[in-house]
């Protein structure tokens, strides 16, 4: 688009005193959510050298995503009743809380409780931000204001190890905390002062379609599946397993029997419908690459000797690869978007099986690459999965698809950090520092993702072979 062009929007227009301080109040939103995931994998081998707690770390990541799910699926209901002021605040004050437990937490228990307030908290600003980009600013703007967010997703993935490195090396990993507590709190009361409160826009009506029965059972199913795996037996790790996957189904059972406040596609995991399969690759590639940013830092340091700081930016180089693959490629057509799908899908298998060579033999530098290779492999694909799912849905369940897409990829994440605690406490994770013993561990961790990973791959064939999306 020329700059000439009357619909061409520059910067100065949205970094104006009019739009400034909104864009500045919906990045820092963001920035909250986003950094912080990298920034306690980082701190992560810190915190469980001086509380313990080892079996517990696949937690800390499947606790704050089913915090994020929920609250993502909350927030935009929030909105419609009472706007984006008064849910925003909240969901800053209760960020700001869950770090200040964390922050003082004697053992993991009290960590993985603050985790699960910041991941409700941080899903609802990620939300509630996107909802806000509508709301504050013209429609000819949005695309400017999305593209700050987007922006400011690439730097956290820097910076997030940057600040939980330097809080690690030089200071303490509860300071990292700390830090992001006061500037949540911050943001709480910025909001509250600078956001008008507008007027309720739907009724009471709009509760009673929350759809919190189908929530909980989902959070169980997450929570029986982690539990599996705190203190592996050959009798309590099954049961608490198999009735994990019972939750799951009973979930997409009533959520697909629902009609207006369904959260997925009736399809859903079906492989023979392609938005089925294309979710299907969404969630397995979200277990299968789970592995390197949960136990990745803990094994790149007691293996390989990296410091916090080099271990976090090993784990954020797949979140640059990334970005830089997804700007590089954004005007690729859509019509090259299964080639795209396919070969980053492959891509990422290919970097799974990297990482079983890597992590237990090294070097550090080799890791880093296949990280990168990981992200771009997602840079290749989720550039066009949306635009396709969208397409091969047809035009009645775009909004949902659309919604399905991010939320089923948190739900993976949560999932595979749940199936990952399992195989890592069964393979002695917990057992002590023996570099013997890790490096069999790593082997074990990663040799898990396989499956997962060759599930996704089969589904994103099938995805971009139906006749729908070759259409697209």
């Amino acid at each position: 688009m020329s700059k000439s062009d009357p619909s061409f929007v520059k910067w100065r227009e949205i970094v104006n005193r009019q739009y400034a301080v909104p864009l500045a109040l919906v990045c820092l939103g963001v920035w909250l959510h986003a950094a912080d995931s990298l920034l306690v994998a980082t701190m992560m081998p810190a915190i469980v050298a001086e509380i313990g707690g080892t079996n517990l770390i696949s937690w800390t990541v499947a606790l704050y995503e089913i915090g994020s799910i929920v609250a993502g699926a909350a927030s935009g209901l929030l909105a419609l009743r009472l706007g984006i002021r008064r849910p925003m605040t909240f969901a800053a004050l209760l960020f700001a809380a869950g770090c200040m437990v964390s922050a003082i937490a004697p053992e993991m228990w009290i960590v993985l409780l603050g985790r699960l307030m910041q991941g409700f908290g941080g899903g609802g600003l990620m939300a509630l931000a996107f909802v806000a980009c509508s709301q504050l600013f013209p429609e000819r703007l949005m695309a400017r204001a999305l593209g700050a967010i987007s922006t400011l997703w690439g730097v956290s993935a820097f910076t997030g190890p940057l600040i939980g490195g330097l809080f690690v090396e030089f200071s303490t990993w509860r300071g990292g905390f700390w830090f992001f507590c006061i500037q949540a709190l911050g943001l709480a009361l910025w909001i509250f002062l600078s956001i008008k409160e507008p007027k309720p826009t739907r009724s009471d009506e709009t509760f009673q379609r929350f759809p919190i029965w189908r929530l909980a059972f989902l959070s169980l199913s997450v929570l029986f599946i982690a539990y599996a795996g705190v203190d592996v037996s050959i009798v309590k790790t099954p049961l608490f397993l198999i009735a994990g996957i019972c939750f799951l189904f009973l979930f997409f059972r009533l959520d697909s029997g629902k009609q207006g406040n369904r959260l997925f596609p009736v399809t859903t995991l079906s492989l023979r419908d392609p938005v089925g399969a294309g979710l299907t690759m969404v969630l397995c590639f979200s277990i299968a690459t789970i592995a390197v940013s949960v136990y990745g830092p803990l094994l790149i340091t007691l293996l390989h000797g990296s410091t916090a700081l080099e271990a976090g930016y090993i784990i954020a180089c797949s979140s640059i690869g990334w970005s830089i693959t997804a700007f590089f490629i954004s005007g690729v057509p859509t019509s090259q978007g299964g080639r795209m799908i396919a070969g980053g899908m492959t891509i990422l298998t290919l970097s799974i099986l990297g990482f079983i060579y890597s992590v237990p033999n090294g070097p550090p530098l080799l890791i880093a690459v296949f990280t990168v290779l990981e992200g771009v492999g997602f840079g290749m694909a989720w550039t066009f999965v949306l635009h396709r799912a969208t397409v091969v849905a047809g035009p009645a369940e775009t909004e949902r698809v659309s919604a399905a897409i991010p939320t089923m990829q948190r739900l993976g994440y949560a999932l595979g950090a749940a199936y990952m605690g399992i195989v890592a406490n069964w393979s002695g994770i917990a057992e002590g520092n023996d570099p013997h013993l890790m490096r069999d561990v790593a082997y074990t961790i990663f040799i898990a993702c396989l499956p997962a990973a060759i599930v996704g791959l089969i589904a994103a064939f099938r995805f971009v072979r139906s006749k729908a999306a070759v259409s697209a």
